[in-house]
């Protein structure tokens, strides 16, 4: 969880600058920054298990061959 809070944090930062360097509006760089890049820090960490899912899968004999199972 360490690895996507951090994720996160750069996330937000590289957001605000750019949409602040962009339209030179803080107000609409920190706006960006607070919605856009949490979202997709949670979906990163959806992201992730996904693929730790798909490649424990992978590894094991007459599973699914790798597809994703609804659980």
């Amino acid at each position: 969880m360490g690895k996507t809070f951090s994720f996160g944090i750069m996330h937000i930062s590289i957001a605000f600058l750019v949409v602040w360097a962009m339209t030179g509006d803080w107000r609409i760089g920190g706006a960006t920054a607070l919605v856009e890049p949490c979202v997709n820090t949670v979906a990163y960490h959806f992201h992730e298990k996904v693929w730790k899912r798909l490649k424990k899968g992978k590894g094991s004999s007459g599973g699914s061959g790798g597809t994703l199972i609804a659980a």
